[in-house]
Parts: structure tokens; C-alpha cells; sequence
């Protein structure tokens, strides 16, 4: 899909049909190779592929080349789904048009979009459009970690909180608790990968050479670029807390399973006694004490009672139950 977008009245409006001349934004969305050859011979540009958006490197992703300035970076997506994923954008600059190549349709384009279409003054060119973007991208990621912040505030206080008297019996269900923390972490590390794109993307385009940004468009990436170290440094915060709280679930888990061997041991313990004087009286003996006479039998019930009864009371009064 092909978008035009020009400045008309309040703000960006969408036209297909538009000039290049009037065209401040071309938003290439999963495009057909034809689209991707127009938009080539349209502004002089190469737009990379999707292959090619995926590298790693960063001269395949931060580049400068006949005029135009080349940034790809990564966007988290699907933030409302089970599974998020991160996807490469790529914006390009040349002669103060702004060129966007995706195959994801963010919350924060969308965003974005809508904001445009009634405030044209802060999108005057593509470098106040590419701020803009970012700036929104930005807020998304913040949502993200303030979402992840408020998970593992509510999974802390699940894990740590103790249990009312009446409930300590019940064994609480540590296995969602370590789908919820493995939930944030996926969530984390991928916010934490986008900041790092985010970061290097800024800090190129304020020293690229080929385009002429203005004072109020360095001054926004300026204070992005703060954000970025900001939102970065509590997300290393944050994915320390998950792995502190996945350790101590997995203790808990641990007290959980030794809490139950220690209730079959302590049962054990109670029963041999009476187990040892019941294989007694069960000898084939004919001069076995108390086995002749009319009490015998309840005699020894009795011995076996109290056999499990004084290692109870043991372990009641040295406070291993």
C-alpha cells in the first residue's frame, strides 16, 4: 500500500494523487515491488528490502548515501497479543520528504497519523515528521514499560505477601505466576531492544550531513534521545527485577515441594513405631506378653498409640511441625 501524505488546511491529509513537489510524507506499507520501484524512480532513492531492513549491522541500518539520510530501526508490536514481536521500519530523508518502509502497522503510526490530521504547524517537513514519529514510537515503548512496571509490582506482591492464617494450607498456583513473570521479561527485553535501535537512529540523524534539520527538530531529538537513556536505564532496572522475582518463585516453588516431603517424612516418622510393635504381636509365638489375656488386644492398641502420640509431642514442643 502506497499513502501520499501533503500539509492541506489543519493538517496531513492523505492523497493518492498528490505531487511529489506537495508530498512531505510517502508511507510504504508492505508494498508490492512495483510500489517499491515507483517510489525508487519518484525520489532518486533505493529502499531496502525487508531482508535487508532485518540486518544487524549498523551500516546496514544507519547510512548516508547520494543525499539521502537511511534509518532502520525496530518497533515493538502487538503489545495486546500474547506473543509481541519487534519489526523494522525504515525512514528515509531526501529533499525534506520523509519515505517510510514497513510491513507492521503499529499503534504508534496510527497514533501518529491521527495527530498529523490536526496539527499541521508540527509537521512542516519530513524531519518534523520523522520526529513526530518517533516521538510516538517512543510513548508506545513507555507504555510498555510502565505496563510491565505495574505486572511485576502485582506479581511481587502475590509472591511476597503472606498468606492469612485460614490460607497458609493451600498451595497457591506458582506455575501462572511464572507465566506472568516470563510474560514481562519477553515483554522487557523487547522494549529494551527497540530503546537500543531507537538510541543509535538518534544520535545519526543529528550528525548526518545531508539533511538540514531545524533548531526545533534538533531540539526534539535532543530530548528523545534523553528519553531514550532514561526509559533504557529503567528497563535494565526492570529486567533485573524479573529475574529477581523469577528466582524467588522458583525458591517458593522449592519450600512448596519441600513442605510436602516434609509432611510424608513426619508421617513416616509417626507410623514405624506402631508399625514395630503391630509386626510384634503379629509373631507366630506362643510366649508373647499380653497375648493370652482378655486386655491383650486392646493393650496393644493402646502401646500403639502412644508410640505415635510422645514423637508427636516431640516435635510439637521442638517446633518442627
Amino acid at each position: 500500500m502506497l499513502n501520499r501524505y501533503v500539509l492541506q488546511g489543519p493538517g496531513l491529509v492523505s492523497q493518492s494523487d498528490a505531487a511529489l513537489n506537495d508530498t512531505l510524507w510517502i508511507d510504504l506499507f508492505e508494498p508490492t515491488p512495483e510500489e517499491e520501484r515507483q517510489v525508487e524512480i519518484e525520489c532518486a532513492i533505493d529502499v531496502p528490502t525487508r531482508e535487508e531492513m532485518r540486518e544487524i549491522e549498523t551500516s546496514n541500518r544507519l547510512y548516508e548515501e547520494e543525499g539521502a539520510v537511511y534509518v532502520t530501526f525496530t518497533v515493538v508490536t502487538k503489545l495486546d497479543t500474547d506473543l509481541p514481536q519487534n519489526s523494522q521500519v525504515t525512514f528515509i530523508l531526501k529533499d525534506g520528504r520523509l519515505i517510510t518502509n514497513r510491513y507492521t502497522d503499529p499503534l504508534s503510526f496510527r497514533r501518529f497519523i491521527s495527530y498529523a490530521e490536526r496539527h499541521g504547524p508540527s509537521c512542516a517537513s519530513g524531519s518534523a515528521i520523522l520526529a513526530g514519529l518517533i516521538e510516538a514510537i517512543i510513548n508506545r515503548v513507555a507504555d510498555v514499560i510502565e505496563r510491565v512496571s505495574g505486572d511485576l509490582d502485582t506479581i511481587s506482591a502475590e509472591v511476597f505477601t503472606r498468606l492469612p492464617r485460614r490460607r497458609r494450607g493451600r498451595a497457591r498456583d506458582f506455575q501462572e505466576v511464572l507465566e506472568r513473570v516470563g510474560q514481562s521479561g519477553e515483554l522487557i527485553a523487547k522494549a529494551r531492544e527497540s530503546l537500543v535501535s531507537l538510541g543509535r537512529a538518534l544520535t545519526f540523524v543529528q550528525q548526518a550531513t545531508s539533511v538540514n534539520l531545524t533548531n526545533d527538530v534538533r531540539t526534539r531529538l535532543r530530548t528523545q534521545a534523553r528519553d531514550v537513556i532514561a526509559m533504557s536505564d529503567h528497563a535494565s532496572f526492570l529486567g533485573n527485577n524479573v529475574s529477581f522475582i523469577l528466582d524467588a518463585t522458583l525458591g517458593m516453588v522449592n519450600i512448596d515441594q519441600n513442605n510436602i516431603l516434609k509432611i510424608f517424612s513426619v508421617v513416616t516418622v509417626f507410623l514405624l513405631p506402631p508399625s514395630v510393635i503391630g509386626a510384634i504381636y503379629g509373631m507366630n509365638f506362643d510366649h508373647i506378653p499380653w497375648a493370652h489375656e482378655s486386655w491383650g488386644f486392646m493393650g496393644a492398641l493402646g502401646l500403639m498409640l502412644a508410640s505415635a502420640l510422645i514423637p508427636y509431642l516431640i516435635f510439637k514442643r521442638r517446633r518442627w511441625l
